[in-house]
């Protein structure tokens, strides 16, 4: 649930606040001082926007909007933003889970990104994990007819998780990841940039697991 001082505090420039928390937000409003009929991809909990930022300059044809919930990092992708001049990427600061169940419009987005998320590994915290049916289920209303779930992360047990909850959904077709960009990923690949913590996770030796699903 979105807080008071949310409501209230003036916005960062470049962050996206919504006029209203408790109604359906289209990308027409989002980017209502730009290009509102470009795709609209999020990056939920885009953390220091190290992977909205360079997707945004990578992707000029696309609209970002980066989802975070501490207003430290929110500034921080903001300056990003502004620093670079980038006119088709925003921030909202608001919890993932309220943002896809009860702010974005239905078939809103055409891809939605998923990068190493908190995998609560205790059993007993499991419950905690974003990836449940719930959230599949919010995530296919938002999606566009044939939007995109991208998924990526350093642990195991997590990866088995989604793997395993998305097939219990059945709403959603796998697809081949394509490699990431690199010379040798083969020429059907797609530009797709490390965060900030892929970059840490595999500097430790971890490997990263990936997934990508079409509605």
């Amino acid at each position: 649930m979105p807080t008071t001082a949310q409501c209230t505090r003036p916005p960062e420039a470049c962050e996206y606040m919504p006029d209203d928390f408790f109604r359906r937000h289209s990308a027409a409003d989002i980017f209502s001082d730009g290009n509102p009929d470009l795709p609209l991809e999020i990056d939920l909990g885009c953390g220091d926007g190290t992977f909205l930022l360079e997707m945004a300059k990578h992707y000029p044809e696309r609209n970002f909007l980066g989802v975070e919930r501490l207003l430290g990092r929110v500034r921080g992708v903001c300056r990003g933003i502004e620093e670079l001049g980038l006119k088709n990427a925003k921030v909202l600061r608001l919890e993932s889970s309220y943002t896809l169940e009860w702010l974005l419009e239905k078939e809103s987005v055409s891809r939605l990104h998923l990068l190493c998320p908190d995998p609560w590994p205790k059993a007993r915290h499991h419950k905690r994990r974003l990836v449940q049916q719930h959230f599949l289920s919010c995530l296919h209303n938002v999606l566009s007819p044939t939007g995109e779930f991208l998924f990526k992360t350093d642990h195991p047990d997590y990866y088995e998780w989604v793997c395993e909850e998305m097939e219990t959904f059945g709403k959603f077709t796998p697809l081949p990841w394509l490699g990431d960009g690199t010379d040798d990923a083969g020429p059907d690949a797609f530009f797709y940039p490390k965060t900030d913590f892929q970059k840490l996770w595999e500097s430790q030796g971890k490997t990263i697991h990936q997934l990508r699903f079409k509605k």
